[in-house]
């Protein structure tokens, strides 16, 4: 019986592959690539990437089962004693009210990380550096997150973007001159981007860079806004746009990244700007005036600016989340121990439900970072390149993450975690730019979205070419193979959705505990994955403009992406036996419980008529308001 369903849903599925793609088909000026665009696009189309294959309807646990376990016993070794050398360095000589207060980090904080060699976590020790991986950098971030927020930004400016396009794109001239001196701390390194009138739009910016009539030097002037250390830094690296030249003699512009010293002259910042919070960081206008560059110091080449500043991003963005594990862990252990000492009615705290679900909410939140935190910087130390969604996803959620716990521990605290000195407000208040700095969480959610679906479409694309030839019955040629292969493959997968059986190999890899949710969720993801198609389907290039649904998509697959997380982590501490796997699984099957409710949640509100009308009508109340520059209403007294 089970094969003849399968015989019918095959033919049904072969079926729709016929039909589908030519659909997508009469939405499309189609046209023949050249070879080379050709090849490109095949290269494109192949991804381990766990969050990309989603999109596709696709379980690719490649990167995700089992846990990442990337250090070697020396390199623990190195961590075991590097963690609590830190601690004790952070506990006897930061400050972080004091920091707050002063607005900078005292130079005695700074002597000691620089003796510990804080300023250089990730450079090569042949540079004078420590040369740790990024799993063990993010385990000191942790700490660093733990203890004061505002220095975690200070010293992240510095090596987690500030030179960190020397790190991973600088040749070696550039790293042998630059390197030493900021692994040390002799030299102060600054990441400059953003400017006025361009914020999440990077590739807007207007600061220009223009060669010397003797090709020797670039001629930079513009201004940068909300630099991280513009107003300590000794070298920066800056994006500029740059006259590029292409093989059939085209100028246009494009964006160019330096490494510009503020020796070079011409540099020069405003004063520290005022924040709501990181105070202790040093954030200010930087301003470049006929600053002269050397052609040496282009980096990563003329014109990749925005691939490097692209790079270095999504090379930074995993610490993040690992640092924001050690706040975390902290407000937790801060709100534990109020509530198991605190007697109210005559009871301690955590015998109240009300507390007892807060209490599980922000560990399970902890845990779930935790997991996806790791689990992105163990990726990157497998060696992986493709991990882009994986990084937009770990900072998002890790600031998310983190606002809800600290929220939620100032309530349960009361008036108590509303003062100064509980130390809770300040964690508040440093929270709220990890929303906003190195990619706002909104635009984000678009990019996830947006490049996942281009991920899809361009398989889609690839299906079509592959039923066009079968329509024309064009099966004799070196492509014949290829392309039975393709459609063979779609089938399947279609087949074992039409039998509810989903991309359902994730509970054959984890523990048999866990069973049970990696089913479901193996189903979420075959759902999400037809739910992407069809909007492509609806929308075509139009979907860029959907952006109610975008941060619908963007969200399920958030969702899908942690949830897989925490049961990749949860079956390797079960199958280790560690003393926390009973509580870690059941910490897993209600996060994962949650999250598929929330993620067909997410997927029905494409669909669904009334959540559709409302985001039309959400838009026209929009535009009322700005119409008129304040909410439409007069007060309702009239005056």
């Amino acid at each position: 019986m089970h094969t003849l369903c399968s015989r019918l849903v095959a033919k049904s599925s072969l079926r729709n592959i016929c039909v589908q793609p030519i659909v997508l088909q009469s939405t499309q000026t189609q046209t023949r690539p050249t070879n080379k665009n050709e090849e490109k696009s095949q290269a494109s189309n192949k991804s381990n990437s766990f969050v990309q294959n989603i999109f596709r309807g696709v379980v690719d646990t490649t990167q995700v089962l089992p846990y990442p376990n990337v250090l070697n016993e020396e390199q623990k070794e190195t961590l075991n004693l590097l963690v609590p050398l830190a601690e004790r360095v952070l506990a006897e000589q930061n400050d972080p009210l004091k920091n707050d207060a002063l607005e900078h980090v005292p130079d005695h904080t700074l002597n000691a990380l620089k003796d510990v060699g804080g300023f250089g976590l990730q450079v090569p020790e042949e540079y004078g550096g420590a040369g740790l991986n990024s799993t063990q950098y993010g385990r000191l971030t942790e700490v660093i997150g733990a203890n004061d927020l505002g220095l975690g930004v200070f010293l992240t400016g510095h090596q987690g973007i500030g030179f960190k396009g020397i790190l991973i794109v600088g040749t070696d001239a550039q790293k042998e001159k630059y390197l030493p001196d900021l692994a040390a701390g002799n030299q102060m390194a600054a990441f400059a981007l953003t400017e006025p009138a361009s914020g999440s739009d990077a590739s807007s910016i207007s600061t220009r860079a223009e060669l010397s009539e003797d090709g020797k030097f670039w001629v930079m002037n513009g201004a940068k806004i909300w630099i991280t250390g513009g107003g300590l830094a000794d070298v920066f690296t800056v994006f500029a746009k740059t006259p590029v030249t292409d093989e059939n003699g085209t100028t246009k512009d494009k964006m160019t990244a330096f490494i510009v010293e503020r020796k070079f002259g011409g540099v020069s910042n405003g004063p520290p700007e005022k924040k709501m919070g990181i105070k202790c960081s040093n954030t200010a206008e930087v301003y470049f005036d006929n600053t002269p560059i050397p052609v040496e110091n282009v980096l990563g080449g003329v014109g990749n600016g925005f691939k490097v500043a692209m790079q270095i991003l999504n090379n930074g963005r995993f610490g993040m989340g690992t640092s924001l594990c050690g706040t975390m862990r902290q407000v937790i252990t801060k709100t534990a121990e109020h509530v198991t000492n605190r007697v109210q009615f005559g009871s301690r705290l955590d015998t109240f439900g009300t507390i007892q679900e807060k209490l599980a909410r922000m560990a399970m939140y902890q845990y779930a970072n935790e997991s996806m935190a790791y689990m992105v910087s163990g990726t990157m130390d497998n060696g992986y390149q493709d991990y882009q969604l994986e990084a937009a996803v770990s900072k998002i959620f890790s600031s998310e993450a983190a606002w809800f716990v600290t929220d939620e521990a100032i309530q349960i605290l009361g008036g108590m975690g509303f003062m100064r000195d509980c130390g809770l407000e300040k964690v508040m208040r440093d929270l709220r730019i990890f929303k906003i700095f190195e990619g706002t969480n909104d635009i984000l959610r678009l990019f996830i979205a947006l490049t996942g679906m281009q991920f899809a479409g361009a398989h889609l694309k690839e299906l079509q070419k592959a039923v066009n030839v079968a329509l024309s019955m064009s099966w004799i040629g070196k492509d014949s193979v290829a392309n039975f292969g393709i459609l063979m493959e779609e089938a399947s997968k279609r087949t074992k959705s039409g039998l509810g059986l989903g991309a359902n190999n994730l509970p054959e890899k984890v523990h048999p505990n866990l069973a049970e949710p990696a089913s479901v969720l193996s189903q979420d993801i075959s759902t999400f994955g037809s739910s992407v198609e069809k909007i492509l389907m609806k929308h075509g290039k139009d979907v860029i403009n959907q952006q109610f649904l975008l941060n619908r998509i963007a969200n399920a697959a958030i969702d899908i992406y942690v949830a897989t997380s925490v049961l990749s982590r949860c079956s390797s501490s079960l199958e280790q036996g560690l003393e926390s796997a009973h509580h870690e699984e059941l910490m897993a099957k209600v996060w994962c419980s949650e999250a598929h409710v929330r993620i067909l949640k997410n997927l029905d509100m494409l669909k669904d008529p009334t959540s559709l009308s409302n985001f039309s009508l959400m838009a026209k109340i929009s535009e009322g308001v700005c119409s008129k520059v304040q909410p439409v209403q007069a007060n309702p007294l009239g005056f």
